[in-house]
């Protein structure tokens, strides 16, 4: 970052940048390179290496790169860790990306139907309108496409930040219809967020930066990027001795308790107070799972990856080996001719040596050690994970004489528990953030909502296989202890007034 940060600041404005830009070089150094692992072994990108379509020939190891490569041995990929290739050069690579689609599953679960945000008024005629407007703010902001990308977010890296971003300008003359427009809810990836937490608990901000690199819409002139994609692609870029690219800046938005400020490559460039929502900071932190007095949460991507190494591993030693053992071989002892004809139904070779003989070797034999090696990995990514092949849709064995949606819940138990558990974390931001919306209504005296009308609950959908029998029983156990019918209706999905955020 530039050091001509300090022109133009305050001595504590000067004070408090210095402090973002030491936290944002250590998030560099230290965190940002641990999340981007995480986030590679949950997308498993490709990398380009080679031109798609290029002749045969050209490049024989292929035109990408797996991103969860980097964990295989070098006698596999060819390459040692410093990029230098391997004597025994590259192996058949097998990637199957387990921890992906357990992610998806888990947020498939978590946010597979709307949700509904409930407001805990007194007064029915206020929750409507209460209710309506955090709906309004929510849908516009993303709907449930917004709750499932938190939830990516969140179960990858283990946490994820919420800001409630206000354009004040708009909103103090906005009507209860139009409020949306004026409040969005933005998620702040992990990589990107800075927060500045306080000295005396964890739990609180001080302050948050969210920092990134941009391209702009203007061009540079660089040798060195015209010789880099002429050498990665093998494309000829125009004459001459120069090649243009677009620019880049770094940009650092601060949030703190009375303001916000924009930097552009270490100079300011505008910034303000903020007359709503008084001294908070706008940002919610939700933990995916909790972690105490840490202020990141349990993620499902870390504790996967040496088991997926392992996996990977093993079925690419499996790839090579039945590439080997494919085709049966022969060897041949004391006749005359063999390696000038071919093998084949009908041949047949015939001999006056004594002490002639024909030994074939290869084909594809059993390996039941290997196979129940990688059934082992498998369960041990099953029981860390909580996501059976099940819940995916695989079915490998019967699931008994209980009925079946009895059967289903029992078979899905850890991952049901797991979501329920998630639910309390997740469900505590979306409340947090509805509430800070609420407050700055108040205060902008676009709807007066007093501090005990801006409590809401989240109600989620049913979780779990539960037959129609099972639901409407439970339904009416519900409203004989006294459930109002509006929420039994609203859980069952039969409220067609209401879907809830969609």
């Amino acid at each position: 970052m530039s050091d001509q940060s300090s022109s133009g600041l305050s001595g504590n404005a000067q004070r408090r940048w210095e402090l973002v830009r030491s936290l944002i070089d250590t998030h560099e150094n230290e965190a940002l390179p641990r999340l981007e692992q995480l986030w590679a072994y949950y997308r498993n990108p490709l990398e380009l290496v080679g031109r798609s379509g290029m002749a045969q020939g050209a490049n024989q190891n292929g035109w990408y790169r797996s991103a969860q490569e980097r964990g295989l041995p070098p006698r596999v990929t060819g390459t040692s860790v410093d990029g230098v290739s391997a004597a025994s050069g590259r192996r058949e690579v097998v990637i199957e990306n387990d921890i992906g689609w357990r992610v998806g599953t888990m947020v498939d679960f978590m946010f597979g139907s709307p949700v509904r945000i409930e407001s805990l008024s007194d007064d029915e005629g206020r929750q409507e309108i209460i209710e309506g407007v955090l709906e309004r703010v929510w849908e516009r902001s993303g709907g449930i496409a917004l709750m499932q990308d938190i939830a990516t977010l969140g179960h990858v890296y283990g946490y994820v930040d919420l800001l409630v971003r206000i354009d004040e300008d708009r909103l103090v003359g906005a009507t209860i219809e139009t409020v949306h427009e004026a409040i969005s809810v933005e998620p702040i990836e992990p990589r990107r967020g800075v927060p500045i937490v306080s000295d005396s608990d964890y739990r609180v901000l001080d302050g948050y930066a969210i920092h990134f690199e941009r391209e702009l819409n203007q061009l540079e002139e660089s040798v060195e990027s015209k010789n880099t994609i002429r050498n990665r692609f093998g494309r000829l870029i125009g004459g001459g001795q120069d090649s243009t690219v677009r620019k880049r800046s770094t940009v650092t938005e601060l949030i703190t308790e009375d303001g916000w400020a924009l930097y552009e490559d270490g100079e300011r460039v505008s910034g303000g107070t903020r007359s709503v929502l008084g001294s908070v900071v706008p940002v919610v932190h939700i933990q995916n799972m909790s972690q105490p007095f840490v202020y990141s949460g349990l993620g499902e991507v870390e504790a996967l990856i040496g088991l997926q190494d392992e996996l990977n591993t093993r079925l690419s030693d499996r790839a090579n080996r039945v590439t080997l053992q494919s085709f049966k071989m022969y060897l041949a002892r004391g006749i005359e001719g063999f390696d000038g004809s071919g093998v084949g139904p009908g041949t047949v070779w015939s001999t006056d040596n004594p002490d002639a003989s024909i030994v074939s070797f290869g084909g594809d034999a059993s390996s039941p050690s290997e196979d129940k090696h990688i059934g082992e990995i498998r369960e041990a990514m099953d029981k860390i994970s909580g996501v059976p092949p099940l819940a995916g849709g695989v079915v490998k064995a019967k699931l008994g004489n209980l009925s079946s949606a009895n059967a289903l819940r029992v078979t899905l138990m850890g991952l049901i528990a797991k979501t329920m558990r998630k639910r309390v974390t997740y469900g505590r931001g979306i409340e947090q953030v509805s509430s800070l919306v609420l407050r700055a209504l108040d205060e902008a005296g676009v709807l007066r909502v007093s501090e005990a009308e801006r409590g809401v609950r989240v109600v989620w959908g049913v979780l779990g296989p539960i037959g129609d029998e099972e639901s409407l029983d439970a339904a009416q156990a519900k409203v004989a202890l006294g459930v109002p019918e509006e929420q039994v209706l609203d859980e069952l999905g039969l409220d067609e007034a209401d879907p809830g955020i969609v």
